[in-house]
């Protein structure tokens, strides 16, 4: 579990601003669903998601994404990870890859959470911020994600990664405006096509 809880360059909850919001969020949270909970609902609810809000500028490191109160899902899953690690709790980066409009190409991928709770195991959040149409939540064994994969070349991607993707980093660092970031979105190649696709070859 190490490395689920450790600081780096973007989860950086060695930060000041990052340790003591991480602080201020464990008061008073007599329990760890508590303290995963009051943490994953600050990122969803008081972190901006910076296409549904328009904000630049765009963030990366999870200290900017505090400062600034905005961040794409990738950004905003950094800020989470730092936050839950800072108190101990072990936290990894996920990813889904998903139609960019909702019907076919192109596809991105979207930035989750993976924690591990005490009770349950790993057990993944999406803290990307809610609004008509996607209503994540903190419902323990249940997972209620921001988005379900119902499309043919869709994913929920397995892995549990204690860093960023590369390919999400370099988009959110070479990109300085929110609108760029969207024409720009991540995504990797799949790697196993559906059946359906393979025989149609």
């Amino acid at each position: 579990m190490k490395s689920y809880l450790s600081a780096s360059a973007y989860i950086d909850f060695d930060h000041p601003g990052v340790a003591a919001e991480a602080k201020a969020l464990a008061r008073g949270a007599h329990s760890e669903l508590a303290l995963v909970q009051r943490c994953f609902e600050f990122v969803r609810d008081e972190i901006r998601h910076s296409h549904d809000f328009k904000l630049n500028p765009v963030t990366c490191k999870a200290s900017d994404v505090l400062w600034y109160a905005t961040g794409y899902c990738y950004a905003k899953s950094h800020l989470l990870a730092a936050l839950l690690r800072a108190n101990g709790i072990p936290t990894g980066l996920c990813y889904q890859r998903l139609p960019v409009n909702d019907d076919g190409a192109p596809y991105c991928l979207h930035g989750l959470n993976a924690v591990y709770l005490q009770q349950f195991g790993w057990y993944r959040i999406d803290a990307r911020g809610n609004k008509p149409g996607v209503q994540a939540a903190f419902t323990p064994p249940v997972e209620a994600l921001a988005f379900a994969i119902n499309e043919p070349l869709a994913r929920d991607l397995p892995e549990i990664w204690a860093e960023p993707l590369p390919c999400v980093v370099e988009v959110l660092e070479r990109y300085q405006d929110v609108d760029d970031v969207l024409r720009h979105l991540p995504d990797v190649p799949l790697l196993d096509p559906p059946a359906a696709l393979r025989h149609k070859r």
